[in-house]
């Protein structure tokens, strides 16, 4: 606990940076390329285990989470709708053709479907928001089916830290500071149920897309 404590002690007196790190993880995983390099699930889920000692308020994280993963996707999707898809061959995205052509092959397979989709599948996630513009998806379509995905992801990181840790609270013996309340338990295990079927789901039906994804110099070789 000799690590732990300087943490807590120091997210306790500076939240507002804790509630920043979450957004701009969140926001940065979004962006084309370099949402497939950082860990902003990860960073996610780390500090939402803060949440039931009272270091960090439920509400907060999520709208910090959701915030940032809607500006983040939004700002890859107005990218692409303004570039088309020129901006699919350019640097830095021509340096990964094989996750281009998955997002785009991903995307005509799965039409509106695959921006909701695509935001529980890394590092898919990471492109097809830019590729759905860049296909010029209608904004409103976009939005439509972005948000509500995003609303069911956020929760889905960060309600699995809240739930491991109030168990440490309560059967673990790890103290607390405040107590979050038994009425968080029941809608974060039917959250995590929900996902946790919704995921089985998807990797039965993923089987069908993940075929091998040929580059254009394995095409001509």
């Amino acid at each position: 606990m000799s690590l732990i404590d300087p943490l807590i002690a120091f997210v306790s007196a500076h939240a507002w940076l804790a509630y920043f790190t979450i957004f701009l993880a969140a926001l940065l995983e979004a962006a084309p390329v370099l949402g497939s390099i950082v860990p902003g699930s990860t960073i996610i889920l780390a500090l939402s285990a803060l949440i039931p000692g009272g270091e960090l308020q439920l509400i907060a994280v999520l709208a910090a989470a959701a915030s940032g993963a809607v500006i983040g996707d939004g700002t890859a999707f107005w990218i692409g709708h303004r570039s088309k898809r020129e901006i699919l061959s350019a640097w830095p995205m021509s340096r990964y053709p094989g996750l281009i052509a998955q997002s785009e092959t991903f995307f005509n397979r799965w039409g509106t479907l695959a921006v909701f989709f695509a935001r529980f599948v890394p590092p898919v996630r990471a492109f097809v928001p830019i590729t759905a513009g860049a296909l010029a998806m209608p904004p409103l379509r976009f939005y439509a089916v972005n948000i509500p995905a995003i609303l069911l992801w956020a929760p889905a990181h960060v309600l699995p830290g809240v739930l491991a840790v109030s168990a440490l609270h309560e059967y673990g013996g790890l103290p607390h500071h405040t107590h979050i309340g038994k009425i968080v338990w029941i809608p974060t295990v039917i959250v995590i149920a929900t996902i946790a079927g919704a995921a089985t789901w998807w990797r039965h039906r993923r089987r069908g897309i993940n075929v091998p994804v040929k580059t254009s110099s394995e095409r001509t070789g």
